[in-house]
């Protein structure tokens, strides 16, 4: 019980100074951000000389819609409760920009709002596509909130035999037979697929399409309908992969994935040549052997 209380109080004391080194950061940042702003940036008449550089504290307090006194103690580092409203509409009056936003979420003690800037996916996306084009000599692709392919690289698209994009990684596997028999531990990488998914659905909970896809393969795939009444979920980020490619044996790889922040919605996976494995060594010269994704 001593244990176990001098553990609570620790693990407190710790949340209390993370607490105050977060309202300190929270306290310069719109200090600054305020300062940075004059009254003509956003439609206000300078009628007088200032002492101190942008806008006033009652100035944000009234393009925000808040109390003048709860602004103040927010910009203070005060210990105040904020709802996402409110931190929506002092980043309006402050002109944050995306990333600026995100970062005051952070420090306010909130989860930021899902990103939806198109514009910015557009301007990134030859650079992405130019990323998994140059990945070294081994598969690498970017897959939407579905497992469908978006766009592959040429390892990948022949190692894999990616026909276009949208195949889906996911009912491929479970629809051909000729995939799944390319896998030697073909009973784990079903359990993981299907734990995947079940994961990835769990971050749209709105979206019916996961439901449609599930049920689909429910009736086309027996082992898949065992899998997913399993109710199994699973998010790794790397894993091994074993892959018996016609020629060359079998190839060992480190599939790792990963988030992009201009792409919330997909996943980027790349893989990662096992060290000392002769079989990829071989395959280089069987680019052309065909087989199944996962």
């Amino acid at each position: 019980m001593v244990q176990k209380k001098g553990r609570y109080m620790q693990e407190s004391a710790l949340s209390q100074v993370s607490g105050q080194l977060r309202r300190a950061k929270l306290r310069h940042f719109l200090r600054r951000r305020r300062e940075g702003i004059s009254p003509e940036d956003v439609g206000l008449m300078k009628v007088e000389r200032r002492r101190t550089p942008g806008l006033r504290r009652e100035e944000v307090a009234a393009l925000a819609g808040v109390g003048v006194s709860w602004y103040t103690w927010l910009e203070q580092g005060r210990d105040i409760n904020v709802s996402e409203e409110v931190v929506q509409a002092i980043g309006n009056a402050l002109r944050l920009d995306g990333s600026e936003r995100s970062y005051f979420f952070r420090l306010a003690g909130l989860n930021p709002p899902r990103r939806t800037d198109a514009g910015r996916r557009v301007g990134v996306l030859p650079h992405m596509r130019a990323l998994v084009e140059g990945w070294s000599s081994s598969p690498a692709y970017l897959t939407d909130r579905y497992g469908r392919i978006e766009f592959a690289n040429g390892s990948a698209r022949s190692l894999f035999r990616l026909n276009a994009s949208g195949d889906s990684c996911l009912e491929k596997f479970f629809t051909d037979a000729d995939t799944r028999a390319k896998y030697p531990d073909t009973e784990a990488v079903a359990r993981g697929l299907v734990a995947n998914f079940r994961a990835q659905s769990a971050r749209f909970p709105d979206d019916p399409e996961f439901g449609r896809i599930a049920e689909r393969l429910r009736r086309a795939s027996p082992k898949f309908a065992e899998l997913w009444d399993q109710h199994k979920v699973d998010d790794p980020y790397q894993n091994l992969r074993k892959f018996a490619h016609p020629q060359a044996g079998v190839m060992i790889f480190d599939r790792v994935l990963m988030r992009v922040p201009e792409f919330p919605e997909s996943s980027l996976t790349v893989y990662v040549d096992q060290p000392g494995a002769a079989a990829q060594i071989r395959a280089r010269a069987y680019a052309g052997g065909h087989s199944g994704v996962a």
